[in-house]
């Protein structure tokens, strides 16, 4: 009974310090990987030497070998020393040293190959379909875009991952153009003016005198939208955005011909039929017999309503100038 109960005791006592070792060796294992890191650190390189007793210590999964010995692993390859004898010598796993020597064989390198990453949150299927729906809908901001992908493929997105994404489905943001509305009634005189103007020859076009109204803003309105700056002086005067609520702007008349430029005017008030027959008396007949000299001419104005108001049409008819019709919201069409 004595000597049962002894061996008992005796094999339960046994068991207590290997637990303490395993516990001691994980412990040292630990330690070890932050020596190693505070040496990359400082810059200290060991010897083969020393990197095979610590070696000794068996090194997690996943974890990479000593730069070192991938070299004394394809030395040893070269001299016909076999794989598990190479394993042996160096204590390491025979596949470890298998992946190696057969990435020497592939590539002619021993450097590790960059590995896959984490993956992404939104796999091929994901994209196309997020490419679809920014098709669609193109005018949609990110941050809507982002409410939609949230409901739809039922994930945790952010906005700057909806914003990567979009890269990759071959899409960029970019700032639109601004174009003028076109209904379909417009559309279709814009190509019947483009049908009949075809045909016109360049003889033809240098008898067109053409007219234009510009507005011009005088020191403030949109100057200063970018600015170059540090991001300190963020509160300097100098990098603020001038504008105003009502900005000095100058309307500007002129009229232009492949024979040459003719006179410039400067509005000055606001403009009516009345005001604009005068600057077509003071400024278009004198551009026009300049030059023209005497030739038939077409004269080009668009459909503003100082342009097509009766007391305007009247005063051409009676002056016998031909007028070039102009289809409506084509600014695009004037040089």
């Amino acid at each position: 009974m004595r000597s049962t109960h002894s061996k008992k005791v005796g094999t339960g006592s046994n068991k207590r310090p290997k637990k303490l070792y395993v516990h001691i060796r994980n412990s040292w294992r630990t330690n070890l990987q932050l020596i190693r890191s505070i040496g990359n650190m400082i810059g200290y390189k060991k010897s083969l030497s020393e990197w095979q007793c610590l070696s000794e210590v068996k090194m997690g999964r996943g974890s990479p070998i000593p730069p070192m010995l991938r070299p004394k692993i394809v030395e040893q390859y070269q001299k016909g020393v076999s794989q598990r004898k190479t394993a042996k010598s160096l204590k390491l796993s025979s596949s470890t040293v298998h992946n190696i020597i057969q990435r020497f064989r592939e590539s002619g390198t021993i450097s590790v190959g960059k590995g896959q990453g984490r993956k992404t949150i939104l796999d091929a299927r994901d994209l196309r379909a997020l490419r679809r729906h920014c098709i669609t809908y193109r005018n949609a901001t990110v941050m809507e875009i982002t409410t939609w992908a949230q409901e739809y493929f039922q994930k945790t997105l952010s906005v700057n991952t909806i914003h990567r994404a979009i890269r990759p489905c071959r899409l960029k943001l970019y700032r639109s153009k601004k174009k003028p509305y076109l209904n379909m009634i417009q559309k279709h005189r814009h190509f019947l003016w483009a049908k009949t103007h075809l045909k016109w020859t360049v003889a033809k076009w240098k008898t067109v005198l053409l007219s234009y109204e510009s507005k011009f803003e005088v020191l403030f309105g949109k100057l200063g939208h970018h600015v170059i700056r540090t991001k300190e002086d963020k509160d300097n005067p100098s990098c603020y955005q001038r504008s105003v609520r009502k900005p000095a702007a100058l309307m500007v008349w002129g009229c232009m011909s492949m024979c040459g430029m003719g006179s410039l005017h400067i509005w000055k008030g606001t403009i009516n039929a009345e005001r604009y027959i005068q600057v077509l008396e003071q400024h278009m007949l004198p551009s026009r017999r300049r030059l023209f000299q005497g030739r038939p001419c077409i004269f080009q104005h668009d459909n503003a309503r100082p342009h097509t108001a009766s007391f305007t049409t009247s005063w051409l008819r009676r002056r016998r100038i031909r007028v070039l019709k102009w289809p409506a919201c084509s600014p695009d069409l004037s040089p």
